[in-house]
C-alpha cells in the first residue's frame, strides 16, 4: 500500500506564495505516476499539475499556467508544487496523487486515474 502525505498549506493574501510538497512511501518513488489536485467547496476535484517520472514535461491546467510550478526529486521522495501570483480563485484542498507506472492508458488529468491519494491541505488565497 502506497501513503501519500501533503504538507505546507496555508493562508496568503491574492499575489502571495505557498509551496507545496508531498511524499509518497511504500513503493519505490520513481515508479510512481504523481500529480496534483485541488477541489474548492462546491465544486469537483479538479487536476492542477503532473510531469513525468524524471520531473520533465510538466503539464498544467489552463488556469495555473505560469503560476504554479511542479517539480519531483525522486532521490528525496518528494513531489513538490510551487504556487506564485496566488488568485483566491486558487483557494481549495490541494491533493497529491499517485498511481503505479504500471497502469497503461491512463489519462493523467482524470482524478479516477489515481489509486493513492493524500488527506489534501488546505490553500486559503485572500482578496
Amino acid at each position: 500500500q502506497v501513503q501519500v502525505a501533503e504538507s505546507g498549506g496555508g493562508l496568503r493574501q491574492a499575489g502571495g506564495s505557498l509551496r507545496l510538497s508531498c511524499t509518497a512511501s511504500g513503493r519505490t518513488f520513481s515508479r510512481l505516476v504523481m500529480a496534483w489536485f485541488r477541489q474548492a467547496p462546491g465544486n469537483e476535484r479538479e487536476f492542477v499539475a503532473t510531469c513525468n517520472w524524471l520531473g520533465y514535461n510538466p503539464t498544467y491546467a489552463d488556469s495555473v499556467k505560469g503560476r504554479f510550478t511542479i517539480s519531483r526529486d525522486n532521490y528525496k521522495g518528494t513531489l513538490t508544487l510551487q504556487m506564485n501570483s496566488l488568485k483566491p480563485d486558487d483557494t481549495a484542498v490541494y491533493y497529491c496523487a499517485a498511481f503505479s507506472d504500471r497502469k497503461t492508458g491512463a489519462d493523467y488529468s482524470d482524478p479516477k486515474s489515481y489509486d493513492y491519494w493524500g488527506q489534501g491541505t488546505q490553500v486559503t488565497v485572500s482578496s
